[in-house]
């Protein structure tokens, strides 16, 4: 319907059948019958024929009243879609961890902004549920997220940026807060906090496996809803849970970060972007990732 709805407002612009009809390159008596079947669809009457030419009826002005701006933004549409189906974006949608902004996105961005000026960003900061969300929804382009890409991997374009050590988070009146370092197995017997696998899927799974390696399994005293809340709870329940290492870098009331000393024990950085032809602001965005992740091991 979209062809003979843009045919006849070439049609009631031109003011004529005929003239309408060269310009789109097609017969009079085709564009005729598009015109009667286009009646026919929408059931009344659209063009007044005279022996000057044509003229929409109110039907008809109705129509292009309601039509015109639809066909105006389905045609911006197509060309968009058209424009990515080249690689070519003007706009970039990223999702984030806020944990992540200031050592990894932030550098990498300064690093885009000198290659593509002009690119449109359009930032969100997420958690890795909502992340992974967005990119299944076609509502991100690119999401810098942890260990918790991992499950998502397999769906899109994925690349591990680094590998970067573990801290356990402990309240500042712990006897542990008075340490350099501490290894995993210093932590068998204390209550962990769990985060909801919803909003951070796979993050206890991390732990689990981390425990495994010292010897023990942990025990999860409370699951709660995001990190902020996780580091809450390390203060009112006097309970520990890992976390990346960058958060040794960070501060949070009543909380101390602690490096834990294992080798084995790694976080990973992991960036997902969407499958097909990949823009050319998308592949800058992930090289800059790169170039900071590299600073980073």
């Amino acid at each position: 319907m979209i062809d003979r709805i843009r045919a006849l407002l070439t049609v009631i612009e031109e003011g004529s059948v005929n003239r309408a009809a060269v310009r789109l390159r097609i017969t009079q008596p085709a564009l005729s019958r598009q015109m009667q079947a286009l009646e026919s669809e929408i059931g009344g009457k659209l063009l007044e024929r005279e022996t000057s030419g044509v003229k929409p009826t109110g039907l008809g002005h109705a129509l292009v009243k309601t039509m015109l701006p639809l066909v105006g933004n389905y045609d911006a549409a197509i060309a968009d879609l058209r424009r990515q189906a080249r690689g070519e974006r003007s706009e970039l949608r990223v999702g984030y961890l806020i944990s992540a902004a200031q050592s990894m996105l932030t550098p990498a961005l300064v690093h885009l902004r000198k290659s593509q000026p002009d690119l449109k960003l359009k930032l969100h900061d997420m958690s890795p549920r909502e992340q992974i969300g967005g990119l299944r929804a076609g509502e991100l382009d690119v999401a810098l997220i942890g260990q918790e890409g991992v499950v998502a991997a397999r769906e899109f374009h994925s690349a591990k940026l680094c590998s970067i050590g573990v801290c356990v988070a402990v309240s500042d009146g712990d006897a542990f807060a008075l340490r350099k370092k501490l290894a995993l197995k210093d932590l068998k017997g204390r209550d962990f906090i769990a985060v909801d696998e919803d909003q951070v899927p796979g993050r206890n799974r991390w732990m689990i496996a981390l425990c495994k390696l010292a010897g023990f399994k942990p025990r999860f005293a409370v699951t709660v809803d995001g990190i902020t809340n996780v580091l809450s709870q390390v203060v009112s329940e006097s309970a520990v849970t890992l976390l990346p290492g960058y958060f040794a870098q960070t501060s949070h009331p009543g909380v101390t970060f602690v490096p834990i000393s294992d080798e084995n024990a790694r976080w990973d950085f992991i960036v997902l972007w969407q499958k097909g032809r990949v823009s050319a602001s998308t592949r800058a965005l992930v090289e800059a990732l790169k170039q900071v992740a590299a600073t980073m091991r």
